[in-house]
């Protein structure tokens, strides 16, 4: 017996089960509008059995797009192109919620498949893809081979506050039930947290209050424009993994002030400041960041979404079983096979046998189950 597959609710969202697919930027937008890649890619997620599919890291800004290819949010000729794509998860039994980011230092870079370097001169000659200006909390590089960033002025850092906001309103147009903050893998938000990058002396900088100011700030405004019956995620990395950077302890400070905002869960990476999206510190091993959903949903009192390297699906009933997490994200295994929510209840409640599929393909997996079983 297992709660995995169990309803979970979050405010009057209630998603099937606990199993989900997180955010994975695909990186095939055009000036950030979706396309058919995203329609079949977000799809087959839904047709696979996940009860709630996040949307890819989508950029509040032009200027927070990672890349060219982002899907963007910052105007409204980007709403309608994602219809399409949320009515469908929806009609399977699918939330349809969203990442809302902004990249800050780590922005104007190539696609990962051409090297993920700051754009330059290059990309402009070969695919037609200028570089922009990067902006930060401070003037402080990702790396050694990064540009140096623009450091906001307090207007300028007040005025995220605003299209982080006018961000979620365009989401709920385009039929999301659910929005994510991203503030996690060296982003923006994720760079004013950090004492590493967030070197300010004013009201958004300095003690880890300061720090925490402007993603409490967003939290707020995206609260207050999304309904009420709808849930607000924050994604998080609950660790910078680097010494003198962002805590655990931190963290669990960081979600219970979310949660006094409205924020319903948080959802727990790591590392990201610098280099690779994930924490290079620590051994990823299978559920190397599941520690940390456990303690932040036991010491802040809000439910935790675990992700990385989640490979089993008795891996996964564990981590819900014993109280970890509430709810599991499977991102590489879902696009190893999308239909992994699927499998894994086929593995764990084989009686089920294929009731949960669409009826499209489970009509004839049952028949062919029926035809192996009689030759056996």
């Amino acid at each position: 017996m297992t709660i995995l597959f169990e309803p979970f609710a979050l405010r009057g969202v209630t998603l099937r089960h606990r199993l989900v697919v997180p955010p994975m930027c695909q990186y095939s937008a055009v000036e950030g509008i979706a396309n058919e890649w995203h329609f079949a890619n977000y799809a087959r997620f839904a047709m696979g059995g996940a009860a709630m599919v996040i949307v890819e890291a989508t950029a509040i800004d032009p200027r927070g797009r990672v890349s060219p290819g982002d899907l963007g949010l910052w105007r409204d000729e980007q709403i309608a192109p994602m219809r399409s794509i949320t009515a469908f998860l929806a009609a399977q039994g699918c939330v349809p919620a969203i990442q809302l980011n902004h990249g800050g230092r780590k922005a104007s870079c190539r696609r990962p498949w051409h090297g993920s370097a700051p754009l330059d001169d290059d990309d402009m000659q070969v695919r037609n893809e200028p570089g922009w200006p990067v902006v930060a909390p401070s003037a402080v590089p990702a790396g050694d081979k990064s540009p140096m960033p623009v450091a906001l002025d307090l207007e300028g850092v007040q005025a995220l506050v605003g299209e982080w906001a006018s961000a979620a309103r365009r989401a709920l147009q385009a039929g999301y039930e659910a929005v994510e903050i991203h503030a996690a893998h060296g982003y923006l938000l994720h760079q004013f947290l950090s004492p590493l990058s967030n070197h300010r002396t004013d009201c958004y900088g300095g003690s880890r209050e300061g720090r925490m100011r402007l993603t409490l700030e967003i939290a707020e405004a995206v609260r207050a424009v999304w309904p009420h019956d709808k849930p607000v995620l924050a994604r998080v990395s609950a660790v910078d993994g680097i010494d003198g950077g962002w805590s655990l302890d931190d963290t669990v400070v960081l979600a219970r002030a979310l949660k006094e905002r409205g924020v319903d869960a948080i959802h727990c990476s790591s590392g990201g400041l610098v280099g690779a999206a994930t924490m290079s510190r620590l051994a990823r091993t299978p559920g190397f960041q599941v520690s940390f959903a456990e303690r932040i949903r036991r010491e802040a009192g809000i439910p935790t979404i675990a992700v990385g390297l989640i490979l089993t699906p008795r891996q996964a009933a564990d981590i819900v079983d014993n109280g970890q997490a509430d709810l599991v994200a499977i991102g590489r295994e879902a696009l190893l096979d999308p239909n992994w929510p699927h499998h894994a209840r086929l593995e764990l409640q084989p009686e089920r046998g294929f009731d949960d599929w669409p009826p499209q393909s489970g009509w004839w997996l049952e028949r062919r189950a029926a035809i192996l079983r009689s030759e056996s």
